[in-house]
């Protein structure tokens, strides 16, 4: 029953995301290790890209990992890291992009796109609620058609 529960309990830590900090990059300010991860957690790894550079094993990673415990060691508040790193890497580097001028297409559109949808949907359906389209049979076309299906006049 214990290697049991031993096992359960490993397998279960093991599916933990695991954050690829290496023990030598640890501040030892445990505030301002918190800070750093939570800065880490929000900048994206220019290699992975779809990683934060908390998560990423890469050496750019590692190194802005260094750069943002370095930045906060020297004083810098969370947002002066954040923009030092922008300015170096552009807001690319943000997982989480600045809602700004240039940014409004990005948080926009998938609104736009809905609106856009919605409305193709009510014209389609608009056009197609209106009825037959064409003009009506003639007499001699609706005898045929009769004809055709069996029908007696």
């Amino acid at each position: 029953m214990r290697s049991r529960l031993l096992a359960l309990l490993l397998l279960a830590v093991s599916a933990l995301p695991a954050g690829a900090v290496n023990p030598d990059e640890v501040l030892d300010d445990p505030a301002l290790e918190a800070r750093a991860r939570t800065l880490s957690a929000e900048l994206r790894c220019m290699v992975c890209q779809n990683q934060s550079i908390d998560d990423s094993n890469a050496e750019l990673a590692r190194d802005l990992r260094l750069l943002v415990r370095e930045r906060l060691k020297n004083g810098d508040s969370d947002a002066a890291v954040i923009d030092y790193v922008v300015s170096r890497y552009g807001e690319f580097v943000l997982l989480n992009p600045r809602l700004r001028g240039e940014t409004l297409l990005l948080w926009g559109a998938p609104a736009l796109l809905l609106v856009c949808g919605a409305a193709a949907m009510a014209l389609f359906m608009r056009r197609r609620a209106g009825g037959a389209v064409g003009a009506p049979l003639s007499t001699e076309e609706q005898a045929e058609l009769d004809r055709l299906l069996g029908k007696e006049p």
